[in-house]
């Protein structure tokens, strides 16, 4: 277990989300995962989730506890913190084996699960080439994938060199 570093003005709302969420399997995905792994900082407006299907969220006890559902897409469910800080669940079928192997890290003395550095690689690697996303975003995860590499250039053994192009 690593201590993480994650931005102070998420801090009480992903502490709450990960006590409410339990037993649940889940992996902190995103923006929030890169301030975790990276010593660089991040920023981001979102505290990412994956779960492997909505139906496992404790839907009452977030509501009780003052988070608010926005609404649900193809593969994302919003919500709202009580801080007022976005929240976004995926359920997207890729995540699966990356929240099973997702690691644990310590926050504020608690335990969050975070995607691994290679997962988290592989998923920003998955973004960038979607051409369903804004451009600018999908800019941004390919970023993130270059600034891991050279903070982490072991990793660049894992990539294909398919991979590799979408750096370039």
């Amino acid at each position: 277990m690593k201590v993480s570093g994650v931005d102070a003005s998420k801090k009480p709302n992903l502490l709450l989300l990960c006590e409410l969420l339990g037993s649940t399997p889940y992996a902190l995905i995103g923006g929030l995962a890169l301030q975790v792994h990276q010593a660089e900082p991040r920023t981001t407006l979102v505290i990412d989730l994956a779960v492997p299907t909505f139906d496992l969220l404790p839907a009452d006890a977030l509501i009780a506890a003052g988070f608010v559902l926005e609404g649900r897409h193809a593969h994302s469910e919003n919500w709202r913190g009580p801080g007022g800080t976005p929240i976004q669940f995926s359920d997207d079928p890729a995540f699966a084996e990356a929240i099973k192997a997702s690691e644990r890290h310590a926050l504020a003395g608690r335990e969050i699960r975070v995607l691994s550095l290679k997962a988290l690689v592989r998923d920003k690697l998955r973004a960038g080439q979607d051409s369903a996303r804004r451009k600018s975003n999908r800019m941004q995860d390919l970023a993130d994938v270059q600034a891991l590499l050279e903070q982490f250039p072991e990793l660049d053994a894992e990539l294909s060199a398919t991979e590799r192009a979408l750096l370039a």
